[in-house]
């Protein structure tokens, strides 16, 4: 293996110092049901987005503990020698069923089931945490910017206010959720999204005028580029690119000030000089609710950058990851929760499914059985969309749901089932979810 890709040491030492002693008193290999689940939907947002699952299942694939893991978690005495012996050649065997990636998900769905025993189960709790709740605030802010633009483009450029991992997981959620394009050429390496971009302040700057900059990138990248226009004063700046580009420019960027006004007075002036094909593209601090105040704007597409990378003020989306199901100690099984204050939670292994009235989501319907086998077939609720695939069996992922091509898979996904929404769930402001979660028992 090679160790530099590992990772089994993106966890909490606490999944480890369990292990061993489950290890010690022999409920290792106890079979166990874990599941992924929000108990409320963070920031008020009326819906949430899964996002982060083709991610996560390649990196299950190499949660592996090589020489170099083994020998850190030896040299810090985190685990005995027992549990390093059974380390050295962890591998998930388990089964992992969920919502696709671009679904849409409410407080309580069962949106990752885990199968397996604990042993190996537990160990993946803080990595699908890390990336389900990280993608999925992502994915649901880009979605309510996605809202808010309608069928004007988005790009995502929001690298620079993330770190450099999460940047790229960042561009590839909000590609799912209807962003069309990223600066990060690394997502686009990585996922196959779209990338953009043109030049910055530091490009005027750099030159002995604003037309000697407007005209040097004109000839490196033709007159259908976008120049930034508002370096020094706006007003004389777009005078500058027409000048340099004629008539038939690409477009121009405003990167400041009050933007419904300034894309106004940009357009009349575009147009009074004759470049009426000329676009306009906004990308001043943007989110959700400065894009929605820019609908009847003249504006022809926005660049989001910090706001979509963080969530727009909801960078979790409070996920947690709970043992709902277990056998015991004479084989059979049993629901077990959580009944903690604030932080209940509801055992059993559950199927879910989405209700549907003339193609309108209703409910969440989520069905609790504590068996292992005995669960609710789709054919029960004819009326309703099963919301679980297959994603790991036996411990092989589903490739279909990796790499670029599973990127794709979820962002036609999100565009579909998003048209399920009822209106009332488009609406920005806080509210609660658009629809209810409903439980139900299966009948033995």
């Amino acid at each position: 293996m090679d160790s530099s890709r590992s990772t089994a040491l993106l966890t909490d030492r606490y999944e480890l110092t369990m292990l061993e002693a489950a290890l010690r008193d022999g409920t290792a290999q106890r079979r166990c049901v874990f599941e992924l689940f929000g108990r409320r939907l963070s920031g008020g947002r009326r819906f949430g987005v899964v996002a982060g699952t083709g991610r996560l299942l390649s990196l299950i694939r190499d949660f592996r503990f090589g020489e170099d893991e083994l020998r850190f978690l030896r040299d810090e005495r985190v685990v005995d020698a027992a549990t390093l012996d059974y380390l050295e050649g962890y591998r998930f065997t388990g089964s992992i069923s969920g919502y696709r990636e671009g679904e849409l998900y409410f407080p309580g769905s069962p949106i990752l089931t885990i199968e397996g025993t604990f042993a190996e189960a537990v160990l993946l709790e803080t990595l699908a945490l890390s990336v389900l709740n990280h993608d999925s605030a992502v994915a649901t802010a880009a979605a309510r910017m996605s809202i808010a633009a309608g069928d004007r483009p988005l790009s995502e450029m929001g690298s620079r206010r993330a770190g450099e991992s999460s940047a790229v997981a960042a561009a590839r959620a909000a590609y799912i959720s209807g962003f069309g394009a990223t600066s990060n050429l690394e997502a686009g390496r990585t996922w196959g999204i779209p990338t953009m971009g043109t030049a910055a302040h530091a490009w005027t700057l750099l030159h002995d005028s604003e037309e000697d900059a407007f005209r040097s990138q004109i000839e490196a990248l033709g007159t259908g580029t976008t120049l930034l226009v508002d370096t020094y004063d706006m007003r004389e700046g777009v005078a500058t690119a027409i000048r340099a580009a004629g008539t038939g420019l690409g477009g121009v960027r405003l990167d400041s000030g009050d933007l419904p006004v300034v894309a106004a007075a940009v357009r009349a002036q575009l147009d009074e000089l004759g470049a009426t094909g000329t676009r306009i593209t906004v990308t001043s601090d943007l989110d959700e609710h400065a894009i929605a105040a820019l609908a009847a704007s003249p504006v022809d597409a926005y660049g989001v950058g910090t706001s979509v990378v963080t969530g727009a003020g909801t960078p979790t989306a409070g996920m947690v990851y709970k043992l709902v199901a277990r056998q015991g100690s004479d084989g059979g099984w049993v629901g077990v929760a959580k009944a903690s204050t604030d932080k209940a939670s509801k055992g059993g292994r559950k199927a879910a499914f989405r209700t549907l009235e003339r193609g309108i989501a209703s409910s969440e319907l989520i069905v609790v059985s504590d068996g292992f086998e005995d669960i609710e077939p789709a054919s029960a609720h004819p009326d309703a969309r099963a919301l679980q695939v297959q994603l790991v069996q036996d411990g092989e992922a589903d490739a279909a749901h990796e790499g670029a091509a599973g990127v794709q898979a979820a962002r036609a996904h999100h565009a579909a089932v998003r048209s399920e929404l009822p209106l009332h769930a488009l609406a920005l402001s806080r509210a609660d979810p658009a629809i209810p979660t409903v439980y139900a028992e299966r009948d033995s």
